[in-house]
């Protein structure tokens, strides 16, 4: 037996967190400053806060930092800020992130079949 389908209208969780972004940025006023070129500049930076909580450390302490719940946290709250901010970014370009990700994944299966990538690093341009 199948389970009925959703309700092609109703919000995904994905909806209702933009609209609480967008919300929030309106709230402050913040859209002024959300321009395509700040979002991105904005979505690197938060990257490179997400690089810093692993900075300088090997794979055990990075497994460390994932048990100890402080840590953890700060590992989500920069995972977050760097989801909102390419939320914002394909938002303002007008595309759907979903989509866009789901088209990626569909043309990395292209550009790395599985028979010739698996278990390798190399560049689909090498395989």
């Amino acid at each position: 037996m199948t389970e009925p389908s959703p309700n092609p209208t109703a919000p995904t969780p994905l909806d209702r967190l933009m609209e609480q972004v967008l919300a929030f940025r309106d709230a402050r006023d913040w859209q002024q400053f959300h321009t395509l070129r700040n979002l991105i500049v904005s979505t690197s930076i938060e990257a490179g806060e997400l690089l810093e909580t692993i900075q300088w450390k090997d794979d055990a302490q990075i497994a460390a930092l994932v048990a100890d719940p402080r840590d953890r946290a700060h590992l989500e709250q920069e995972c977050a800020d760097v989801f909102i901010y390419l939320l914002l970014v394909a938002h303002t370009a007008g595309f759907d992130l979903v989509k866009a990700a789901a088209d990626k994944v569909r043309l990395n299966e292209t550009r790395y079949p599985a028979d010739k990538a698996r278990g390798n690093a190399r560049k689909h341009s090498e395989l």
